[in-house]
């Protein structure tokens, strides 16, 4: 059986990058600042930090 208290971890663990970025997008959102791709941005760090993981063997 699937124990509760895993499933709440992984959530956790996942949405914590969700939350940092709904933050960052709120502080540009009071600044003034219109930002539409943060998704985007999210994605591109995803793949630039597997990248240099890959190129570096860690």
């Amino acid at each position: 059986m699937i124990d509760f208290t895993l499933i709440l971890a992984a959530g956790v663990a996942s949405g914590t990058v969700l939350l940092f970025a709904a933050v960052g997008e709120i502080f540009a959102e009071r600044a003034g600042v219109l930002n539409l791709g943060v998704e985007g941005m999210m994605l591109f760090g995803a793949v630039a930090g597997f990248s240099v993981a890959a190129a570096t063997g860690d």
